[in-house]
C-alpha cells in the first residue's frame, strides 16, 4: 500500500501590494510640505532620516486616503476577520525621508493598529529594500540552515520586497518588518501608514412627520 502524506497550510501570513502611481502627484508635493517643515539640525547621526507629523486629517489627501482605508477593509474581510459594521480609520500616516546609510530595525505596530503599510514616493537605484520576518519567533529561534537563500520556501525567516514609485504595500500590523541601509547618495522617500478598526458611526434617523 503507497502511503500519501496529507500536506495542509495553515497560520498564512499576507503581503498585498498594488502599483498607483497616479496618487504621486497629488501626494509628493505634500509629503515634501511636510518634509520642509522638520528641523534637519536634530537629525539623528546613526539614523540620518526625517519624520513628519500625521497627515491624516490633510484635506488634500482625502481621495488617496480613502483609497487606502478601503483596501485595508477589504483585505481584513477576505481574511475571514467580522467586518459587518466596522470601518477602517487612520491611527497615522507620516512621511520618511531616509539619506545616504540610514535604515529602520525590525518591529511592529501595535496599540489597537491591525493594518499597515506604505506609500513609495521616490526610490533611487540602490536604495533601501523592505523586508519582511517571519512573526512565528519558536520557528525563527529553532531554525535550521537555508538550503538555497535565492529561493523562498518554508525555511525562509525573510523576505526582501524592492520599492517602487508609486507602490502601496500592507500588511497586518503584527508583522515585523525593516528596511536596508540606504546605499544611494538621494534620499529615499515613502509614507508609512497604520489603520485601526472601530464600530461604523450610526447616520442619524429620518425624523417622520
Amino acid at each position: 500500500m503507497q502511503d500519501n502524506l496529507v500536506t495542509s497550510s495553515y497560520f498564512v501570513t499576507t503581503i498585498h501590494t498594488i502599483k498607483k502611481p497616479e496618487f504621486l502627484k497629488v501626494v509628493a508635493p505634500i509629503f515634501e510640505e511636510y518634509v520642509a517643515m522638520q528641523d534637519k539640525s536634530k537629525m539623528s547621526e546613526l539614523y540620518p532620516a526625517i519624520m513628519t507629523g500625521n497627515m491624516a486629517t490633510d484635506s488634500r489627501l482625502n481621495e488617496f486616503l480613502s483609497y487606502i482605508a478601503s483596501t485595508a477593509w477589504n483585505i481584513l474581510n477576505a481574511q475571514g476577520y467580522k467586518m459587518d459594521g466596522k470601518i477602517t480609520y487612520f491611527h497615522e500616516i507620516w512621511g520618511q525621508e531616509h539619506y545616504k546609510y540610514s535604515s529602520m530595525d525590525e518591529h511592529i505596530h501595535a496599540l489597537g493598529a491591525q493594518i499597515s503599510g506604505f506609500f513609495f514616493i521616490d526610490c533611487p537605484e540602490n536604495s533601501s529594500q523592505i523586508i519582511v520576518h517571519d512573526p512565528r519567533v519558536g520557528k525563527v529561534q529553532a531554525s535550521m540552515t537555508e538550503a538555497d537563500t535565492s529561493k523562498i520556501t518554508q525555511s525562509t525567516n525573510m523576505v526582501s520586497f524592492k520599492p517602487e514609485n508609486g507602490m502601496l504595500l500592507f500588511s497586518n500590523s503584527w508583522l515585523p518588518h525593516s528596511f536596508t541601509r540606504n546605499g544611494s547618495d538621494k534620499p529615499f522617500k515613502f509614507l508609512h501608514f497604520n489603520l485601526g478598526i472601530m464600530a461604523a458611526p450610526e447616520l442619524p434617523k429620518p425624523i417622520v412627520i
